[in-house]
């Protein structure tokens, strides 16, 4: 597969996977009318050369845990070096460099307040080249995590979307435990990793990895993510909106912005705004008219910043090898 966009067949597969990202080939191919060879060969095609990736992620918001968005001004020639130092660090989640390559938006999903504190006001600070450092935290998701982008492409019809829906057999209480983190990280790896798999990396029987997986993905804590490259649907412009809204329209403003289709994330913010999104066009003339036409018609929007994306570093999984802990 070349650099050309998805078809419509890996279009409604890709839809297929955000509903339910373990589903087995043969559900996927009764769903979608084809044969299982051909949502296997086109899985695999994907995959291998359409930069497609099928991972879990933990779902911060489930656990309480505390997420940011920082938004680093650097010096034109250091952004993309940091960018890969932040990149390596495990408590990053979503990393790219915008504005012509002088600044980066990074977000950062710390397990700990000290964890944080050691990267926002320790090695942040420290780091040459640095220019500038706001941090806002964000406050309430609107739009995103387990709300998957693709569900908005409506590749697939809605009766389709219901016979994918997976049924769980779980009270959706589960929280991810540390007898958990060998599962987790394996799934982390590979979102669609075989029972057979599991066990080798756990040691545990399919049984109990099948009821606590199923635990796991009832109660949230654990959501299994497709990632893939916008540019291949057809939305090669993206871009940060730092949105400013009147404190009374807050709310407003961003259920209105999660039911956007170029809406890709959207959460409620403490810092210099109060709403940031990402947002997804298939041009730069889309662009416009998304921030003419919709944002600036939106009652209660007050100021708008917006910041092309020039390239995606990171997503949610460090995705140029593993490494230790970035501005050591």
């Amino acid at each position: 597969m070349d650099s050309h966009e998805f078809d419509e067949l890996d279009r409604q597969l890709l839809h297929a996977l955000e509903v339910d990202a373990r589903a087995s080939f043969s559900r996927i191919a009764s769903v979608l009318r084809v044969s299982d060879q051909t949502v296997a060969r086109r899985f695999r095609r994907l995959r291998t050369d359409g930069d497609v990736k099928v991972v879990a992620v933990r779902d911060h918001v489930v656990h309480g845990q505390e997420s940011w968005m920082l938004r680093l001004r650097c010096t034109p020639d250091s952004a993309d070096t940091i960018a890969r130092a932040l990149a390596r660090r495990p408590d990053t989640a979503w990393i790219a460099l915008t504005s012509g390559g002088t600044e980066i938006g990074c977000m950062t999903r710390a397990r700990t307040r000290g964890e944080h504190e050691e990267l926002l006001l320790g090695k942040l600070p420290r780091t040459p080249r640095i220019v500038e450092i706001q941090a806002y935290q964000l406050l309430h998701r609107f739009y995103g995590g387990p709300d998957g982008w693709l569900r908005k492409s409506n590749a697939l019809t809605p009766e389709q979307v219901r016979a994918l829906r997976p049924r769980y057999e779980a009270d959706g209480s589960a929280r991810i435990t540390p007898d958990d983190e060998p599962l987790v990280a394996a799934l982390e790896q590979d979102g669609r990793a075989t029972f057979a798999e599991l066990q080798k990396a756990t040691g545990r029987s399919e049984s109990a990895l099948r009821r606590r997986l199923d635990a796991l993905l009832a109660s949230g804590a654990l959501f299994v993510d497709v990632q893939f490259d916008s540019e291949r649907i057809g939305h090669a412009s993206a871009a940060m909106l730092w949105i400013t809204a009147a404190p009374s329209a807050l709310a407003e403003v961003g259920h209105a912005l999660a039911t956007h289709p170029e809406v890709a994330f959207a959460s409620a913010a403490a810092g210099p705004c109060n709403v940031l999104a990402v947002i997804l066009n298939r041009d730069t003339e889309a662009l416009y008219t998304y921030l003419s036409e919709r944002i600036g018609r939106l009652d209660g929007v007050q100021h708008v910043e917006c910041t092309p994306v020039l390239r995606r570093v990171k997503q949610l999984t460090y995705e140029e090898g593993k490494g230790g802990r970035g501005l050591s």
